[in-house]
């Protein structure tokens, strides 16, 4: 699918933060707009996603962001005896494909191992981030990356994002992560429907899973989910069962045959910085 690309210069990178991440002082987003166009993400019916009235995964603004921007950012809130603790990214991928050409998440994080925040976490499912393992493992223990895997089937990954990474790239890259010694974990956000053997897979490859579903995790209770019609794809496929409240516990359930409690946590907990 061919994307409509525009470059901006942001005003400021971060932005503060409420609802769902409130436990982290900002929010930073290398772009606008994600070319991996995913069925259920909850942005698609958010201002940011709506406000172009164009169809979400069509288009992405790439932010022009210089390091000496997000640095003088980050030593303003510093100067004031703030703690800064960035969510990276909550409306978009930062290794969405264009980031291989444009390098903006790249820029952003070799600012922040100059000028560390007291916390990075870096949400994608991407394995484009291991490019970067270098710079992360720099940030030492004030940095988390969190890998989406909401199935090991690619058969049903096809049928809910086409456009995203195969799963077992997903996996890979969070291995290689784990050599280096970065803390990672897995999340099953939303949780989509996956075999018998998936805990056990998760098991070798990660420490630490979240869980979410549709009803916590777009920050709705359901509404966006319900308004993107994802159910109606369950019921094409014949897997209403996986969609509803019960879900992530149902998944809970299931990973609990191969993690303990202390290594998995549910929805906001799982995103939390602590």
């Amino acid at each position: 699918m061919q994307k409509l690309v525009q470059f901006k210069k942001p005003k400021r990178l971060l932005t503060p933060t409420s609802g769902f991440l409130s436990g982290y002082s900002h929010s930073l987003n290398p772009y606008t707009g994600c070319a991996f166009a995913c069925s259920f993400c909850y942005v698609r019916q958010s201002p940011v996603g709506m406000f172009r009235k164009q169809e979400w995964g069509t288009w992405i603004d790439v932010k022009q962001a210089t390091k000496e921007q997000l640095q003088k950012e980050v030593r303003h809130l510093k100067k004031q005896g703030k703690t800064v603790t960035i969510f990276m990214s909550s409306a978009t991928d930062p290794y969405q494909p264009l980031e291989y050409k444009e390098k903006i998440t790249r820029t952003l994080l070799e600012a922040l191992v100059e000028e560390p925040p007291h916390f990075l976490f870096i949400q994608t499912r991407s394995p484009l981030v291991t490019r970067d393992r270098e710079l992360i493992a720099q940030l030492k223990e004030h940095v988390r990356v969190s890998m989406t895997v909401e199935t090991d089937r690619e058969d049903i990954r096809k049928v809910f994002s086409p456009e995203a990474p195969p799963i077992q790239a997903r996996l890979k890259a969070i291995r290689q992560l784990n050599e280096l010694g970065i803390q990672t974990q897995v999340a099953l956000a939303p949780v989509l429907p996956f075999s018998e053997a998936f805990p056990k897979i998760l098991a070798n490859t990660t420490e630490g899973v979240v869980i979410d579903d549709f009803i916590t995790g777009d920050g709705s209770n359901g509404k966006r989910t319900e308004r993107l019609r994802i159910k109606e794809i369950y019921e094409q496929l014949g897997m209403e069962w996986w969609y509803g409240e019960g879900t992530a516990q149902m998944a809970y359930e299931r990973m609990k045959e191969s993690f303990t409690e202390e290594q998995l946590l549910l929805s906001k907990a799982g995103f939390s910085p602590n």
